[in-house]
């Protein structure tokens, strides 16, 4: 018997324009037609039908209520934001971890703005990690390279600076070869590890105004070192951030974690498949896990391909590389 389909009509308030749900030349139009293509969805006017099978028109007509959501906070729909928003729509149909934060809550959650950028969770998972930032003393951000575990980390820590909750900011890294030897490299030490260190300054300046950070690195307020660095601190009063974290050895990530002071938070990222480390020495990101998992206050977000936001073929990269270590038995 065939079932009789689902009709849904979707009525666009007057006061947005048809151009910003459906896009410039239909643009997002076209990306809710591919991702729904057994619907057939026809436009009059300000009212958009859906016509298919019941679960199908349901979501669609659930995604519309999404985007009207985030175009009400005067945040444009981008098609990037529209896939990610028809994705997380179906992963709450799957019934998901995480599954229950509507798209608009992510997508319209911001963290910081710096001139005219803002920076804010762009998945499920990634909202879910920024949200455990919030809520626990120590955070473990575990995944793939581009899914913005360090980046979110970093704009959570310069929130907290100019919120006050904390006085200071210490970023991090174990001074790993990759390829390279430190030895090699021309200059004095900090010429040598600032290759390491790099990326965590570029980061800074997309958050904060470029002159300010020299400033705030001469107080102290700011510190970028390499981990061996944090040997016989205590850190009181900080946001640290532990980045690249597969490639210290389990006592570097115990010294690491003890560095915990009062009022303090702790974020440690790093990738388990792109350890540096030489031949035989064990990750302490690694074996961190199943030591602390289910501590109190220790909180382990796990990110994933589907959670990267650089250039799409990036998630595409990571997937094809998991498949082959998975092929041929390594990972």
């Amino acid at each position: 018997m065939t079932q009789t389909p689902s009709v849904a009509k979707i009525r666009i308030p007057a006061k947005h324009p048809m151009v910003t749900v459906l896009g410039s030349g239909d643009s997002l139009l076209r990306v809710i037609e591919k991702a729904f293509p057994d619907a057939d969805i026809h436009v009059r006017g300000n009212e958009v039908t859906a016509t298919g099978a019941e679960a199908e028109v349901a979501l669609i007509q659930r995604l519309f209520d999404e985007i009207l959501l985030v175009l009400r906070t005067g945040q444009p729909m981008t098609e990037d934001a529209m896939e990610r928003t028809i994705a997380m729509l179906r992963k709450s149909e799957e019934g998901a971890a995480g599954g229950h934060a509507a798209p608009s809550e992510v997508l319209t959650q911001n963290i910081l703005s710096n001139r005219g950028k803002t920076i804010r969770p762009k998945t499920l998972n990634q909202k879910s990690y920024v949200d455990a930032i919030d809520k626990h003393t120590i955070v473990f951000g575990i995944g793939p390279a581009g899914t913005g575990k360090t980046y979110l980390a970093m704009a959570k820590a310069v929130q907290a600076l100019q919120s006050k909750a904390v006085n200071r900011i210490i970023l991090t890294r174990p001074a790993v070869e990759a390829g390279e030897r430190l030895g090699f490299l021309p200059g004095t030490l900090y010429e040598k590890i600032d290759p390491y260190l790099r990326p965590l300054y570029d980061a800074l300046h997309d958050m904060l105004d470029p002159d300010s950070i020299p400033r705030l690195m001469a107080a102290g307020t700011i510190e970028v070192a390499p981990l061996a660095y944090m040997r016989g601190r205590t850190l009181n009063d900080a946001f640290i951030i532990l980045d690249e974290a597969q490639n210290t050895n389990p006592e570097q990530m115990k010294m690491f974690l003890t560095r915990l002071g009062f009022n303090s938070k702790i974020v440690v990222t790093g990738d388990v498949t792109q350890i540096d480390l030489p031949g035989g020495t064990k990750s302490g990101l690694r074996q961190v896990r199943d030591i602390l998992d289910g501590v109190d206050d220790v909180h382990f977000s796990l990110l994933t391909s589907k959670d990267v936001v650089r250039h799409k073929l990036v998630s595409r990269i990571v997937d094809a590389y998991e498949t082959y270590d998975n092929q041929n038995g390594r990972g």
